[in-house]
């Protein structure tokens, strides 16, 4: 959608809903890092950013996360996603999400927080910040190396240098912090607080988000920089951080032309069918073992039929439950979460047991486990205590998997991914789903994985519609190459 149909549609509705499907793919004619829009406010731009941040997040990469966080698989009776679910990504797969996250999202935020910042909008620079890293962080670790210092110069500089992920984490969180250091306070009202879609114009929340986020980011970093990820959360604890207890995403979506969640798009409506993801067996088995309720809300049924990762070619007579195999629970106006309440208690109880003593670990571990069941309308009951006299290890293994077992229906499954590449959990499995010695949860290699070794996915690489138009498009490496924080 361009931008003057973008900027029309915010201003008629309130709040802007992009298209998500074949025709926004197909107009994106827009250069990243060359920005097209010379005048809009941060009012009308934050929503169009946001909504373009979603619908990537939220539709194409949702899928990608959710088959690599292993909550789906590829069905075998379609070949939609064959290309993930077996590793075998090359530079012209998920070009789209690259452009638009750049080109769109992070493009209109950039100009929205010039904007703010000269109108001494602090509300709005503070907003756009925060979101501004969301994108950046997402694209860093999926790509390691993404245009930071020299992005969105526009014709000044239409071939950018690409920085390295530990630079660009460093200056997002400076950014961050001088966001929150200015006077944002006051809760935003009328069209301004409407144009927030994320948390409603509740400037405490949006500070409770930063300050989720830099937690989240400086726990990244625990392999790769330790002793900067304590001195992050050291200084959270100074600044006496607050964090998120509410979901922060889009809830706007409804069944109407370019107003659809983004994975219902691109896998339903798109599609016309919603058969092309099933059921994996990964988490389908960890769900049943544990008696999981939210089994129901994720797959519809508590007797979820499911198929083995990366099985899509198995025949129907070898295996015939695969052709009732059910479907993830998929519906127009689910939203899209860029933080959860759930994941903000799970990152507070890690930061809490690696840099704290444990102090407080099982209690925000608990209140985790409650949101998580909460935020799909499910009862935890007695499931999943917390290991008290496990240890250190085994608490970390505890808060990861449960923060996994989290995320299928909320609209940003990547998460999942990134989290077992820095945390190495769930686990991976020594054999596969249907050996008598696999344990339920534990993550699988694809049965028509690709990658040499069996290795698994790590990253992406680069699209061609970078390559052909960067110079310094950094060299292709294998998909199976930790980024910067991986383990």
């Amino acid at each position: 959608m361009k931008r003057n149909t973008l900027y029309k549609s915010a201003l008629t509705f309130g709040i802007a809903f992009l298209s998500f499907g074949c025709s926004k793919i197909a107009d994106i004619n827009v250069s990243p890092n060359n920005p097209s829009v010379d005048a809009a406010t941060p009012q009308i731009l934050f929503p169009s950013a946001v909504l373009s941040a979603a619908g990537r997040i939220g539709g194409e990469l949702n899928i990608l996360g959710g088959v690599w966080s292993q909550y789906w698989t590829q069905s075998n009776s379609s070949a939609q996603y064959r290309s993930i679910d077996s590793y075998n990504l090359i530079r012209t797969d998920l070009n789209a999400n690259y452009s638009e996250l750049f080109a769109g999202s992070l493009s209109d935020l950039q100009l929205a927080i010039t904007q703010a910042k000269a109108a001494n909008n602090n509300q709005y620079y503070l907003m756009c910040t925060v979101m501004k890293a969301v994108v950046y962080e997402t694209l860093v670790d999926l790509y390691d190396q993404v245009p930071y210092t020299e992005a969105f110069k526009g014709i000044e500089n239409i071939q950018p240098k690409f920085d390295d992920g530990y630079s660009i984490y460093k200056g997002l969180l400076a950014e961050i912090d001088a966001a929150l250091a200015t006077n944002y306070n006051g809760k935003l009202v009328g069209s301004a607080a409407t144009a927030d879609l994320v948390l409603g114009g509740d400037m405490d929340k949006w500070r409770q988000f930063a300050n989720t986020l830099e937690l989240r980011m400086y726990l990244r970093m625990i392999n790769a920089k330790p002793a900067e990820a304590q001195a992050g959360y050291q200084k959270l604890v100074a600044r006496k951080a607050d964090y998120l207890t509410v979901n922060a995403g889009v809830t706007q979506y409804t069944d109407a032309t370019d107003k659809r969640n983004p994975f219902y798009t691109y896998n339903v409506f798109a599609l016309n069918s919603s058969t092309n993801l099933r059921a994996s067996t990964t988490l389908v088995s960890y769900l049943k073992t544990n008696g999981d309720p939210r089994i129901v809300p994720y797959f519809t049924s508590a007797t979820t039929t499911s198929i083995n990762q990366g099985d899509f070619n198995a025949t129907p007579a070898a295996r015939p439950e695969y052709s009732t195999a059910n479907t993830p629970n998929q519906d127009a106006t689910d939203p899209v979460f860029f933080l959860t309440a759930a994941e903000s208690y799970f990152l507070q109880a890690e930061a809490d047991l690696r840099f704290n003593g444990g102090v407080n670990t099982a209690a925000l571990y608990n209140e985790g486990v409650n949101a998580a069941f909460e935020q799909v309308g499910a009862v935890r009951g007695n499931l999943y205590p917390f290991p008290t006299a496990g240890t250190t290890e085994q608490k970390i293994e505890a808060i990861i998997v449960q923060k996994w077992a989290s995320l299928p229906k909320t609209g940003h499954t990547l998460e999942g991914f990134f989290e077992q590449e820095r945390t190495g959990y769930p686990r991976i499995s020594p054999v596969y789903s249907t050996a008598l010695a696999y344990v339920p949860g534990q993550w699988v290699y694809s049965a028509t994985g690709v990658t040499t070794g069996k290795l698994f996915p790590k990253r992406l690489v680069f699209p061609d519609v970078e390559r052909s138009r960067n110079n310094n498009t950094p060299a292709e490496v294998p998909i199976t190459t930790p980024v910067w924080w991986g383990k």
